[in-house]
């Protein structure tokens, strides 16, 4: 018993595409990636935002000042901050005028006692010292009362002044928080521009980075489909009895039976021209010996048992024009490619 070793190959093609993918491969990922480039960025506090952390800072207690001077404006003493200068002055001014009038009085006292007869005398005094104690009552009522419209008035100004500074205080902390806002909520607006401009430039570095590996992976894959698409390859091993020359002839005869498509009454018959058993796995020997015009490949073989050497196709190169015998191997249609099925020898 002989063994004969059969070797069905993939195209030369698709071989050498494969290798192609091989080295390809093996040479990029050889390249480490530029991780650098592609780590997450966060953008830096904008401009805006650190003055407004800086004015946070230094606004703490901005407002203090205002209470130190507001403390002062309040307590039994406040007033006297606000009295008017010339207050005392409007005092003694009414009072020598108050005083002018009084010796005025007296004076008429004088003049009514010397005419009634009695100038020196005890009713003169009684009345000078009834007049002047009526006069130092009504000077010390002008007086008090003079006193205490200024101390009102201070002490009105001295309120005034109080809750103006408390308002002060309040201003100032409500416009500085106003601004510390708006300053942060700009600058944030600024800070997330600016992230996405970092988030962008990460993903076009991504994309740049790792195209070569997409573009590598759709080749693989296209690759990947051509081999499996191809009748299947390696080595395998058949066992077969020598044959003997009437063996060979039977084997002949069965296999251009095939061909003819003898033993199908039923089918309508082609000539050999048409109708050829071309499946790969049928076939030894195979060569590659060109190409037709419309770019398939053309091929000398031998088929398995047989010895003479035809030329055609391999019915899985051409899907279109090949078909399943009923032997269960695929046969092609030459009418349907630029190919003629013919024995060379």
């Amino acid at each position: 018993m002989a063994i004969e070793q059969v070797q069905n190959l993939p195209q030369q093609y698709v071989t050498d595409l494969g290798a192609d993918y091989g080295k390809q491969l093996a040479g990029l990922t050889s390249i480490p990636l530029d991780t650098a480039r592609l780590a997450p960025q966060v953008a830096g506090q904008d401009p805006l935002q650190t003055q407004a952390y800086n004015l946070a800072g230094s606004g703490v207690g901005a407002y203090q000042p205002y209470l130190t001077q507001q403390a002062a404006y309040s307590g039994p003493q406040a007033y006297q901050a606000f009295q008017s200068p010339y207050q005392q002055d409007v005092i003694d001014a009414t009072l020598s005028e108050f005083d002018k009038q009084t010796q005025a009085g007296l004076t008429g006292i004088g003049q009514q006692a010397a005419m009634s007869g009695n100038l020196g005398g005890g009713r003169e005094g009684v009345m000078r010292s009834e007049y002047m104690s009526d006069q130092d009552a009504n000077r010390a009522f002008i007086q008090s009362k003079l006193l205490q419209q200024g101390f009102n008035q201070s002490n009105l100004n001295a309120q005034t002044a109080f809750n103006q500074q408390g308002q002060l205080g309040a201003n100032i902390q409500d416009f500085g928080t106003a601004d510390i806002n708006q300053l942060g909520r700009l600058g944030g607006l600024q800070q997330a521009q600016t992230q996405a401009g970092l988030d962008a430039t990460r993903e076009a570095n991504r994309l740049e980075a790792f195209e070569p590996y997409e573009r590598l992976g759709t080749y693989g894959s296209g690759v990947a489909s051509l081999f499996s698409g191809n009748a299947p390859f390696g080595n395998q091993s058949t066992v077969t009895p020598n044959p003997t020359p009437l063996q060979t002839a039977l084997g002949t005869a069965s296999v251009l039976s095939g061909i003819f498509g003898g033993g199908q009454p039923n089918r309508q018959q082609k000539t050999v021209e048409d109708i050829a058993l071309s499946d790969v796995q049928l076939k030894k020997d195979i060569k590659l010996i060109g190409k037709s015009l419309s770019g398939l490949n053309v091929y000398n073989f031998k088929y398995i048992g047989g010895d003479e050497t035809y030329q055609g196709v391999m019915a899985q190169e051409v899907p279109w024009a090949a078909s399943v015998a009923d032997n269960g191997y695929l046969q092609v249609d030459y009418s349907k490619v630029d190919v003629d099925f013919k024995k060379v020898n």
